[in-house]
């Protein structure tokens, strides 16, 4: 009796435990989507002040594995005096450093459009950040990102928001 207790309760800890093992195990590709608070700065070469406002940026993305995705961008919103940004369209390549199961470091490079109300330019933009999972499938996260780099401009933004990955 004692014998067969024991295998009784090994087995129900070995079941649980591959169970709890295989909710942790990520299925590829995974699919993301997210919202987030944008703070863009447009910072002009020479002595005109720069021009910051806030607006909102939708972001989705396919992740192949822990390391790689391809992410992509939509965002506008936010004036500061004769700057306003109407849109920002962009896609990107994301390499991802887990530094944990929850935490991840990410780094992004490809192209974006930013259409203000003076002009639309194109370019190649690069950025930084970090995602921390709050829940199985929802992670906070934060970036600064370098969207144009002209030759009279700069036009950058760091963002926090929230996604979720199904």
């Amino acid at each position: 009796m004692k014998t067969l207790t024991i295998a009784a309760v090994t087995s129900v800890f070995l079941a649980a435990g591959a169970t709890a093992a295989q909710a942790q195990q990520l299925v590829y590709p995974q699919g993301y989507v997210g919202g987030d608070a944008m703070f863009w700065e447009l910072d002009p070469d020479g002595p005109a002040d720069s021009r910051d406002s806030v607006g909102l940026r939708i972001n989705g993305g396919l992740q192949f594995n822990d390391y790689f995705a391809v992410e992509g961008h939509l965002g506008g919103g936010g004036s500061d005096g004769a700057v306003e940004l109407d849109s920002l369209v962009g896609l990107y390549a994301k390499g991802i450093l887990p530094v944990s199961q929850e935490f991840r470091l990410y780094g992004l490079a490809g192209m974006t459009e930013v259409d203000g109300d003076v002009d639309s330019e194109s370019g190649f933009s690069y950025g930084a950040g970090a995602e921390f999972d709050v829940a199985p499938n929802v992670s906070l996260g934060a970036d600064y990102i370098r969207y144009l780099d002209e030759d009279q401009y700069t036009f950058d933004a760091a963002s926090v928001g929230v996604r979720y990955r199904f």
